[in-house]
Formats: structure tokens, C-alpha cells, sequence
């Protein structure tokens, strides 16, 4: 009926406030400490579901604290506003609102509408700590003070390079712990002599411990590219502003904030040299992802070997043993899994698509601004939470519980015919080849054909085909040897 208030409309009158931006009129709820155009971006991208990830929380919020240290610092923000806006941004840096961020990554370009988010969230309760009401911006503006000498185009870009130096660390102690993991596996299994394998085919031997050494090394190498790599990431080009020229900053703008971010963070950063380029690309970022693509494709190919040397285990390879974690079937009894391994590859296998995705975005800006920033810093961001607790994972459930099943490696060496290779210098390659074809037809060892053979005498044979000896390369033939 015309002119009647159902309850439902009262309801919404009295859990939402009216507030305004340059479009109009919007209605936000009346506990939330984001305003209209964080609402606006509620309605306009409902795609999917996720929130943005703490670090990109944190980042902004250092930022703010920063620009209103520095703007008060240079007479341009009045003390009693800064330091309001301080409070509050320190509430965000601590987590306290994470809450309240609520725009979805899939956003507007740029990322306009996660930094109005983090404004909108910072005045409201910088207002509430001046006594104010939440949505009265006559008191604190979203724009005009919190944002104060900044865009979202030189303010998101330094947001993702500090919210991945946020993590950078704990990643580097993930990797390094997996690396070290793996070192102690090559010690502990180094006197276990197996069959090398190429092409997925027997070769000659090599110790256990090899094999896990040169996991661990390639792992450790992997922390070294990504902290490498990271080093681009701490050149900042806050101050900006919106296409570089730096306009409506102070000319000491740029580098007092990285002064004061490097304190707030505890981090090495450096002003930019070019603060065009800084807008423009987002190589420094492409660098990074690809760092952190190599360590995923180094650990999917040792989750599969992994995979494949616990196999079985009796119709597999079976030379390793993994923890039991949990069931591996829900129809089979007693079948286990190598759950662990499998974890990591999945992970793995996101962590390559996002680096895909920070790659085209990275492609997509045009001229003075990239506007695919908000997925570059979420992709970004989500690699390493991945990378992070996949890691781990791996490292403490399954890397720290391996065991070796020597007498199962030890077992498929001694039918290696492969082994006749370190005869070659002294038989030769075709009478090796010969000796290695029968003693794969009969089911004889190389010894007895090459002695039967007359090749070799028994005594050399022994000497010759020695396995543990054959994993410390040389000749085999040398006198002594």
C-alpha cells in the first residue's frame, strides 16, 4: 500500500547511515567504519567472495601513518588531525580492522577502490577518537587529509612491494627450513648406494644421500633468487602522486616518506630514480612472481620424485618411505598416500597459474599507469601465503618424517646391468654392451658373465664393480682405484 513503511524498510533505515560522494548518495551500514565509495564497491564487484589478503592491509595502513607523519612534519596537515590519523592507522597496521575491508580483489583499476576502502576506514575512526560520529568528514576527510599528497597510482604499487617485503622472511625461513630438512636426509641416508636413473631408466649408481643433497641444493639456491629478486621491490615511487610529476606533494614529499618507511617497517628501502618508471612498470613485481615461479617448478619436480621413489610399495620403486599422515582410501584397507607430496604439487601448480596472471597484467598497463594492479597484489600476495604454508607442511609432516628403505634400493642396484658402464675404459663399450644384454637375459650378475666371459678376472671384476666406489667418479680402471 502507497505510503507505508513495511519493516523491512525501517530495518534499513536504522542499521544504515546516508553518506555522500561526488555520485550521489549511498547507504552504508551504520557499524561500518568504511563509507560510500568502499559501499559503492560492495555493490558494484560482488565476484568472488574473497577479501583482500592482511598484507595489503598492512601496507596501506603503513603508508597512511607515514604520509601524515610527513605532512605534519611539513606544516601541511594540522598536528591534531595527524595525530588522530595516526591512532588509527597504527589500529589498521595491527590488524585490528581487517574487518573492514571488504572490496573484492576482481575490483576497479588500479586498485581506486581497496585505497578509498583503506581512507574511508582510517577517517572514520580518526573521527571517532576526535568524539565524532562515523560518516561526519567535516571533521576528517577521506580525501583531503588521509590521502593527502598521495594517489592510488603511486600509492598501490608501493603497497605491494612493501606488503611482499612484510613476508619476505618468513618465506626465506619456509625455504631455508625445507632446504636444511633436506641436508640432513642426505647425511643421514648418504651410505645407501642405489641405482642412478635417466630417462626413468637405470644408470649408473649414486649414493642416497646425492640424490637428497641435490634437492636440498636447489632449494637453498631458489631462497637466494627470491631474495634477489626481492631487492627491486625496495625502490618505492610514493610521491608520485598521479602520473609521476608528483603533483600536489611537497617537493621533500618523496624522500621523507621512504625515510619514514624504512623505520615504520624496519625494512631497507630506496627512493626511486625515476618516478615514472616506478608508475609504469610493474617489472620489479614480474621479477619477484618469477622467482617465486622457479622455487614452485624445483619443488613439483621434487614432490614427484618423492612420489616416485616411494611408489609401490609392492609393485613400485619403494627406496623411500613417507609418514603416514592419514587413510589413502576410502574403499582399499591399509592403502596410504603420499598425501604431502600431492599437497605441494596442487599448491605448486596455483602458485604457476598466479605468476601467469601477475605476467599478463604486468603486460596490460598503458602509459603512465598500470591499471591490473589490484590482481597483480593479489596474486602476488597469494603466492607466497601459499608457498609459505605448502612449505611447511611438507617440511614438517613429511621431509622431517622420511625414512629410507635400503634394502629395497640396495636390492634393485644389484640387478642393474647398468653397472657393466664402469667397465668401459677396460672391456670396452661394445663387449659391454654385450656382457649387459646377457646378463639381462639370463638373470646372471655382470661379475659372473664378464668373468665367465674371460673379460675380466674375478679379482678385477671386484675391483671394477665396486658400486660404492662408482659414486665418487673417476676411473674405475685407475691402478689403486
Amino acid at each position: 500500500m502507497a505510503g507505508v513503511v513495511t519493516p523491512r524498510e525501517v530495518f534499513v533505515v536504522q542499521n544504515m547511515r546516508i553518506e555522500k560522494d561526488s555520485l550521489g548518495e549511498v547507504q552504508v551500514p551504520v557499524s561500518a567504519y568504511y563509507g560510500a565509495q568502499t559501499q559503492r564497491a560492495v555493490m558494484n564487484f560482488p565476484v568472488s567472495g574473497m577479501k583482500p589478503y592482511p598484507a595489503f592491509i598492512w601496507s596501506m595502513g603503513v603508508i597512511k601513518r607515514a604520509a601524515a607523519e610527513v605532512n605534519r612534519d611539513l606544516g601541511l596537515l594540522d598536528p591534531k588531525i595527524a595525530e588522530a590519523i595516526i591512532r588509527a592507522a597504527q589500529e589498521v597496521i595491527e590488524g585490528k580492522h581487517n574487518d573492514q575491508f571488504v572490496v573484492d580483489p576482481f575490483q576497479a583499476g588500479a586498485g581506486t577502490s581497496h585505497h578509498m576502502n583503506t581512507n574511508e576506514v582510517i577517517a572514520n575512526r580518526a573521527i571517532e577518537l576526535l568524539g565524532g560520529q562515523r560518516g561526519d568528514y567535516k571533521l576528517i576527510s577521506p580525501n583531503d587529509h588521509v590521502n593527502m599528497a598521495q594517489s592510488t597510482n603511486d600509492t598501490i604499487p608501493t603497497a605491494i612491494r612493501l606488503g611482499c617485503l612484510w613476508r619476505l622472511d618468513e618465506l626465506l625461513k619456509a625455504v631455508g627450513g625445507l632446504a636444511a630438512a633436506l641436508e640432513e636426509k642426505a647425511h643421514e641416508f648418504d651410505p645407501i648406494v642405489k641405482s642412478g636413473r635417466t630417462h626413468l631408466q637405470d644408470a649408473v649408481p649414486v649414493r642416497m644421500g646425492q640424490e637428497f643433497g641435490g634437492y636440498a641444493k636447489a632449494i637453498a639456491r631458489d631462497g637466494e633468487k627470491i631474495k634477489l629478486a626481492a631487492e627491486g621491490l625496495r625502490r618505492l615511487g610514493i610521491g608520485g602522486t598521479a602520473t609521476g610529476t608528483g603533483l600536489n606533494a611537497h617537493p621533500e614529499y618523496h624522500a621523507r616518506m621512504i625515510k619514514r618507511l624504512s623505520a615504520l617497517c624496519d625494512l631497507s628501502l630506496y627512493e626511486s630514480d625515476n618516478l615514472f618508471e616506478s608508475m609504469q612498470s610493474m617489472a620489479d613485481m614480474v621479477f619477484f612472481s618469477g622467482a617465486l615461479r622457479t622455487l614452485a617448478q624445483d619443488l613439483i619436480r621434487i614432490a614427484n620424485d618423492f612420489r616416485l621413489l616411494a611408489s609401490g610399495p609392492t609393485s613400485g620403486l619403494d627406496e623411500i618411505r613417507l609418514p603416514a599422515v592419514q587413510p589413502g582410501s576410502s574403499i582399499m584397507p591399509s592403502k596410504v598416500n603420499p598425501v604431502l607430496a600431492e599437497m605441494l604439487d596442487m599448491a605448486c601448480f596455483h602458485v604457476l597459474g598466479d605468476d601467469l596472471t601477475v605476467t599478463l597484467a604486468a603486460q596490460a598497463g598503458q602509459l603512465e599507469l598500470n591499471v591490473m594492479m589490484p590482481i597483480i597484489a593479489h596474486n602476488l600476495f597469494e603466492m607466497m601465503h601459499v608457498l609459505i604454508g605448502a612449505i611447511q607442511a611438507f617440511t614438517d609432516k613429511c621431509v622431517r618424517g622420511l625414512a629410507a628403505n635400503r634394502e629395497k634400493a640396495e636390492g634393485w642396484l644389484a640387478k642393474n646391468a647398468i653397472l657393466v658402464t664402469a667397465l668401459n675404459p677396460v672391456i670396452g663399450y661394445l663387449k659391454g654392451a654385450e656382457v649387459a644384454k646377457e646378463a639381462m637375459a639370463t638373470g646372471k650378475t655382470i661379475r659372473e658373465v664378464v668373468v665367465a666371459k674371460g673379460y675380466l678376472s674375478a679379482q678385477e671384476a671386484d675391483r671394477l664393480l665396486d658400486a660404492a666406489k662408482m659414486t665418487e667418479g673417476g676411473l674405475q680402471s685407475s691402478s689403486g682405484g
